[in-house]
């Protein structure tokens, strides 16, 4: 998978965004990570090498926009020449995460109708609260593909009023970081379930930094979230396409 950043920083908007990673590792550049800016790859989807070939190959699934979100506000003058450069490389897949799915319709381009279908959005949702504010809005957006990203998962949640055939996956992961707040293994496995009754597809992306199984308490380091989480071997198959 390959990334792209058109800009850069964000401002908190909700409980997940406490112990944000763009604001940790900014902070350890003394930079202010709430100051939005357009990055020096904002074009980079148009790039091209020596021989001509796309910087960023067709066929390849584009992570955008996981330093900041492609709906802030801060960035409303620029979302224009994005959408106009994601409408250009129909070659490849561009996967758009957001807090912000209320802003969703601002400055979506003319030509959208029922949404591009190289482009799929993934809406976070930490905790019930956040599930219902933000999922009704994102099943009213016209998309043709949508996952759900439950990342950090801050305490038990229920998805099943919102999981229909219109979400293509569910994905799961606790916080990174030395203050992550606890991951339960017991709500992960609870989202599995629901997915599973409702046949869609699940993904257990990571562990967090503190995971809960069984009462016991583990400390996990960055470099083994994403081992231990597949070692659980809980993911399910179903209308995905990543």
């Amino acid at each position: 998978m390959a990334g792209w950043n058109p800009w850069h920083g964000c401002r908190r908007v909700s409980p997940g965004c406490l112990h944000c990673y763009v604001y940790r590792i900014d902070a350890l550049h003394g930079k202010d990570a709430s100051r939005v800016t357009k990055t020096r790859d904002f074009d980079l989807p148009l790039r091209r090498r020596r021989d001509g070939a796309w910087r960023l190959p067709g066929g390849e699934r584009i992570y955008t926009c996981f330093s900041s979100d492609f709906f802030i506000e801060e960035a409303d003058p620029w979302r224009e020449e994005a959408w106009a450069m994601i409408r250009t490389r129909t070659d490849a897949r561009f996967l758009i995460p957001t807090k912000r799915i209320a802003r969703f319709g601002t400055g979506l381009p003319s030509d959208w109708g029922a949404g591009y279908a190289h482009v799929g959005l993934y809406c976070t949702c930490e905790d019930d609260t956040r599930a219902r504010q933000r999922l009704p809005l994102f099943l009213d957006a016209p998309l043709h593909e949508r996952f759900v990203l439950c990342e950090p998962l801050l305490g038990p949640l229920d998805l099943s009023p919102w999981l229909d055939a219109r979400i293509q996956m569910v994905i799961v992961g606790g916080e990174s970081g030395k203050d992550a707040r606890p991951c339960h293994y017991e709500w992960v496995l609870d989202i599995r379930r629901q997915c599973a009754a409702a046949g869609v597809a699940f993904a257990f992306k990571q562990t967090g930094a503190h995971f809960i199984k069984d009462g016991r308490f583990y400390r996990i380091p960055r470099s083994l979230q994403h081992a231990q989480a597949a070692k659980a071997g809980i993911d399910l198959p179903g209308r995905r396409s990543l």
